[in-house]
């Protein structure tokens, strides 16, 4: 067998680990610049702080950057986020009244909540995203979660893995 001068079969095992370690070194660069620069979205974030700069109103219309849903739901810098560790009542389509009222109330003390201060955002541990395309994750503030608070305070129930109902029919 004859070799042509740009066959390059003579050292495979060199041509694919060159071209690897430099993907490698690549991603890398790419990924530590993106830390560096403060370059993360917030919806791949595991553990992200977000500032106080940011004023969090009730969600109208279309412009969704930063604003709040309902009670489990807001939109933080362009991602819809859901507080995975709490179900809160439903304000877009309640089953009675009882559930409108409590729920519009949970959406105006997330709203205050979201505006006290700086908070993180951690991720919600094994499921990255709801069957919506919302990422859940839980809102931290000095170590206490504040969808805690909100069930601490009536408006919200632990997330069990299911909705539970917030509307109950009296016995007859």
């Amino acid at each position: 067998m004859e070799l042509q001068k740009n066959d390059h079969s003579l050292r495979p095992e060199f041509r694919y680990p060159v071209r690897k370690i430099i993907v490698a070194i690549a991603v890398s660069g790419c990924a530590l610049g993106a830390h560096i620069f403060g370059i993360v979205p917030v919806a791949e974030a595991a553990s992200l702080v977000i500032s106080p700069e940011t004023t969090y109103g009730k969600c109208f219309g279309g412009d969704r950057f930063a604003c709040v849903v309902d009670g489990d739901t807001l939109w933080i810098e362009g991602a819809k986020i859901r507080i995975a560790d709490i179900d809160a009542p439903e304000i877009s389509e309640p089953k009675c009244s009882t559930e409108l009222a409590l729920g519009n109330r949970a959406t105006d003390r997330l709203i205050e909540l979201v505006n006290q201060g700086s908070f993180k955002l951690r991720a919600w541990p094994g499921r990255d995203e709801d069957r919506y395309g919302r990422k859940l994750r839980v809102l931290i503030r000095d170590g206490r979660s504040l969808g805690d608070i909100l069930v601490s305070e009536g408006l919200a129930r632990t997330w069990n893995g299911r909705r539970q109902p917030w509307c109950w029919r009296r016995p007859v």
